[in-house]
């Protein structure tokens, strides 16, 4: 009884500070509900297009991207930490939707749906779990050049999709490259009036950008298409229109899927969860470090959490954080989270009065928004940074952009996660070892390969591991310093290493640095170990290493090892 009282403790105490509102909201100050107003009647006029465009993404209908939207921003702001976070749905989980749940829903469209909105919930489920076990740490793992890379792959794929409906004709199915042929291939199916109407559109959008920025030009782009259709019958002329917008709200409920499935979606809703958890904290972080507000990552996962799980009940799709909403959220002067609810209030009044106008919106509109939108996903500028100065992230990207085109897009994610890790392996298990010289008239050392004029000590050889010693990066250190011992010609008299730069050493490293201290013997060389920290002299004299290495103390540093060392002319110094 008294474990089962433990947990109900640790649960109640857990889920008393889940409202991150009743936080923030206790120093509210009254001069914020304008601008949090103003916010939020901006976001929400630049959320609805982005909505309908996703949903189109996604392979849903309309309304799916509005429900979203609105079921998550009426929850969202209660327990987000991040003050100009806004919640919506994104391009990049629209697309690996749509081209992941195709095969499963077999051209039935209410069984697509109920796929979507269970993915929702299932996204919802990881990320409360996440939230409850305090995993959010476990987001960094995916790096942000396999996001540059990824986000890079959606652009290309995305533009793939929409291509077909600027030119108003009808797309193919499968791959990027698939897509890419089928468009050039009937590029003479081509309708004028609906590449003009989608070109004009584009025009309007970019010159927005330039000359109004963060303002909702994408709505009025939206309200012009549909005034114009309403007067001019497009259809006409061979321009296809959106169609058919239910009027209301969904009668919220679990969807209609069976046990099965549950298996089937689990890997797209992990990707889906990945994807929103890194966005959403990447844009927490950035906004609180620009703000100096107090921002809980963890809490994100809940706000998350809670997002997914009323978009999947309320008939939607998953959602997250989005970078460009919060930007315009920012930029209209939110204060606090409550933008998020006044711009879903906004966007309930459109879906309960004024979507059924949005059956005259052309595709050709459509499919401009999204192709403007994804323009933000191609980072030309980040992947020309690492083709200059980080040549080997660059081609990590490349691998995660290819793996996206070529594999598609939930496999592309999957593909993504595992190159991170195995690049964080990777760098983890070859540390850099610094080669040490004495800096001209100092007793201090510095590495010789940044500085080529630091003083070499005849008969001496100084190295730094700069990071800790673990059992999978030991034999790389030991192999480095008897590299540079043997390359030496004579062998130096003394190696010494400085674990200055390693926090932590385990059993195993302890015992290589045994083994190198025995074979750096065998060479005609001494090895002395200098300035380990506390816990790592513990564990060096606990496996036996001051037998092979003399003495380990606290007080020696490198420039002390050296000067007993030219003090003995080379031949011994005395250990402290």
């Amino acid at each position: 009884m008294a474990g089962i009282e433990s947990v109900r403790e640790v649960v109640r105490s857990r889920l008393s500070g889940a409202f991150a509102a009743a936080q923030w909201i206790r120093g509210y100050e009254r001069s914020w509900l304008r601008w949090d107003l103003v916010a939020g009647l901006t976001l929400a006029a630049y959320v609805i297009p982005a909505a309908l465009g996703d949903a189109s993404l996604a392979g849903l209908s309309p309304e799916a991207g509005l429900y979203a939207c609105l079921f998550s921003g009426l929850v969202f702001w209660m327990f987000s930490t991040g003050a100009r976070t806004a919640v919506t749905v994104t391009s990049a989980i629209s697309l690996l939707l749509g081209s992941s749940l195709g095969p499963l829903a077999g051209g039935d469209a209410s069984r697509f749906g109920a796929l979507a909105a269970c993915v929702a919930l299932m996204a919802a489920a990881i990320a409360f779990v996440a939230w409850a076990t305090k995993a959010g740490e476990v987001v960094r793992f995916v790096s942000e050049t396999v996001l540059i890379g990824f986000k890079a792959g959606v652009a290309l794929y995305l533009g793939s999709t929409q291509l077909p409906k600027l030119f108003g004709f009808h797309g193919s199915h499968g791959d990027f490259w698939e897509r890419s042929a089928y468009f050039i291939k009937h590029i003479g199916e081509t309708s004028p009036a609906s590449l003009l109407l989608g070109l004009a559109a584009l025009a309007v959008l970019i010159l927005g950008k330039v000359f109004l920025k963060n303002k909702p030009v994408a709505l009025f782009v939206v309200v012009g298409a549909i005034v114009a259709a309403s007067l001019i019958n497009l259809e006409s002329f061979g321009v296809q229109m959106l169609g058919e917008v239910p009027q209301g709200l969904p009668t919220p409920g679990l969807p209609a899927v069976q046990w099965s499935d549950l298996n089937q979606l689990l890997p797209l809703a992990i990707a889906c969860f990945l994807l929103g958890a890194v966005e959403t904290v990447a844009i927490g972080r950035t906004f609180a470090a620009k703000q100096g507000h107090k921002f809980d990552g963890n809490q994100e996962l809940l706000a998350l959490a809670a997002a997914n799980l009323a978009a999947g009940l309320g008939r939607g799709f998953p959602v997250s954080g989005g970078m460009s909403q919060s930007l315009v959220n920012d930029s209209a002067g939110a204060k606090t989270p409550l933008s998020g609810l006044f711009a879903g209030l906004l966007i309930l009044v459109v879906t309960v009065f004024l979507s059924g106008s949005l059956k005259n919106l052309p595709q050709p509109v459509l499919a401009a928004i999204i192709l403007f939108a994804v323009t933000g996903l191609f980072k030309v500028a980040a992947l020309k940074k690492l083709w200059n100065y980080e040549r080997t992230e660059f081609f990590v990207a490349m691998a995660a952009m290819f793996g996206v085109l070529g594999a598609g897009l939930l496999h592309g994610v999957l593909i993504g996660a595992i190159i991170s890790l195995v690049l964080l392996i990777r760098r983890a298990s070859r540390p850099h070892i610094a080669t040490l010289g004495r800096i001209p008239g100092s007793r201090r050392f510095s590495d010789l390969a940044r500085h080529p004029d630091n003083e070499q000590i005849p008969g001496v050889l100084v190295v730094r591991p700069e990071a800790s010693l673990i059992y999978f990066n030991s034999d790389h250190v030991k192999d480095h310093v008897l590299e540079q011992a043997r390359a030496s010609v004579p062998p130096p008299r003394l190696v010494i290493c400085d674990l200055s730069a390693s926090p932590y050493v385990d059993t195993t490293s302890a015992e290589m640095l045994a083994r190198l201290g025995t074979e750096l013997t065998a060479l005609g060389s001494r090895l002395r170990i200098v300035e380990p920290r506390a816990a790592v002299r513990d564990v060096l004299r606990r496996e036996g290493v001051e037998e092979a290495a003399g003495p380990v103390g606290r007080f020696a540093s490198v420039a002390d090892a050296v000067d007993e060392f030219l003090k003995g002319d080379g031949a011994g110094f005395e250990v402290r």
